[in-house]
């Protein structure tokens, strides 16, 4: 659609130029030519917890995967998780399924990505590497995250076993250092913080430097699959170096945590990027993550902080190879915990604030739609406004929305582009509890019952 010379405000623009999105094939046609030849392509999530989030971004990502020769998708997850996942898609075992390939992710909140959306995502993804000619490259499944402390160890001396006994054992005598604390994190975090405890850091960084010395040693053995499972190997170091710092500053105020995440979040998407570029020149990697990660921090409340993320720390790097598409919705339902560690819930979404951006979207009246703000920006009068915008990550708190789940934003400025679904529901998790079948009883329901 063709802009007009007027300057228009948001809510008319949006009337204006936006895309209806009626399930139909051409849905993304317009987001796929704004992606153009960028190499990254951001996709993001209001909620952790929406089906059509989940949804629409599978969607986009194989529009991108087949018409534009995307390598990889990198998700909001950790990475020896994600890797059983990418096994499955890439070399699948005689007989496994696509949830057996899922049952990696245990950690809190596992319905992130053992949901019903993303079994069938993987599950076409192995369908359409199936389809590839015999020498492509098939298209990875990857996790960015640092959570991942003791399966990246685990891991690590797992393919030093094979390879390596001398090195399994070095690596094994350097990971006792977390031995006392078991798979408790929070308790090594505590005593380092305090001083009952010295840090693990030196064995975990000397783990990761013997690694990196004997890269070509390692890398050169087998061809390429030895070369995968070495950058797999080589990364799980790098996350138990990186997730120990991590841990150890979540107490420490002057040290933002939130930044060591999303930094190491962008590196390893550009390590990835580069490792797939050894056989594929210029790969192209598309992520799922959350908005707050995705949308460009220093048009939020999050710089205020001094908490940057990774949409502004890939638009700084790759300014020209790098678009993002964020998501929002006005009211339904949603997946999500009351508390950290708590069971998965199936809850109601209230309405979005009136002085929110959801709320203006609604008002526009069309169910659901995409707009191109990049395009549009420079001819919205209100496009620099800063307004209230909703996130809703893994726990929910109906009672403090205001305070939890909303922050400031100049959301045409945030992202590339945008999608809004007035009315969604909740993502169902593969492992379906009590609470989340049960729901949650509607505000109005009578209190006298």
């Amino acid at each position: 659609m063709k802009t007009t010379t007027a300057m228009l405000p948001l809510i008319d623009a949006v009337r204006t130029h936006a895309r209806p999105l009626t399930g139909a094939e051409d849905d993304y046609t317009d987001f796929l030519s704004l992606v153009g030849d960028a190499q990254f392509v951001l996709l993001g999530e209001a909620t952790h917890g929406t089906h059509e989030f989940y949804r629409e971004r599978a969607r986009i990502t194989r529009r991108l995967i087949e018409e534009k020769g995307f390598a990889a998708v990198a998700i909001e997850g950790d990475w020896p998780d994600a890797y059983r996942v990418n096994r499955y898609v890439c070399r699948p075992k005689p007989g496994e399924e696509a949830v057996d390939a899922l049952t990696g992710f245990e950690r809190f909140p596992a319905w992130m990505w053992r949901n019903a959306d993303v079994l069938d995502f993987i599950g076409w993804l192995r369908d359409h590497n199936a389809r590839l000619p015999k020498h492509a490259r098939p298209v990875g499944f990857f996790g960015l995250d640092l959570y991942s402390l003791h399966a990246s160890m685990d891991a690590v001396i797992e393919y030093l076993a094979k390879i390596d006994p001398d090195a399994a054992r070095r690596a094994r005598e350097r990971y006792a250092c977390f031995d006392h604390f078991g798979p408790d994190v929070e308790a090594y975090a505590y005593a380092t913080h305090v001083g009952l405890q010295a840090s693990c850091e030196r064995d975990v960084i000397e783990q990761l430097m013997e690694m990196r010395r004997r890269t070509h040693e390692l890398m050169m053995r087998d061809g390429r699959l030895a070369e995968d499972e070495y950058f797999y190997a080589e990364q799980n170091a790098r996350i138990a170096a990186r997730a120990e710092h991590y841990y150890r500053t979540m107490l420490d105020a002057e040290v933002p945590s939130w930044n060591l995440r999303d930094e190491h979040m962008t590196d390893t998407l550009e390590r990835l990027a580069a490792h797939l570029g050894r056989v594929d020149p210029g790969a192209k990697v598309v992520v799922w993550a959350h908005n707050s990660h995705v949308g460009d921090a220093r048009v939020t409340e999050m710089s205020r902080r001094a908490e940057l993320n990774v949409g502004q720390l890939m638009r700084e790097h790759h300014p020209r190879e790098t678009i993002t598409l964020g998501f929002s919705t006005y009211t339904g339902t949603v997946t999500a915990a009351s508390a950290w560690h708590g069971a998965p819930e199936r809850k109601n979404v209230r309405p979005a604030r009136p002085d929110s951006f959801e709320a203006l979207f609604h008002a526009t009246g069309m169910p659901r739609f995409y707009f191109d703000m990049r395009e549009h920006r420079a001819k919205v009068s209100d496009a620099h406004v800063r307004r209230l915008e909703r996130a809703i990550g893994v726990i929910y708190r109906p009672d403090t929305e205001r305070q939890s789940h909303y922050f400031g934003a100049v959301l045409m400025y945030q992202f590339d582009a945008l999608v809004h679904i007035d009315v969604t529901r909740a993502v169902e998790p593969l492992d379906r509890t009590l609470e989340w079948d049960a729901g949650e009883v509607p505000e109005t329901y009578p209190s006298g019952v």
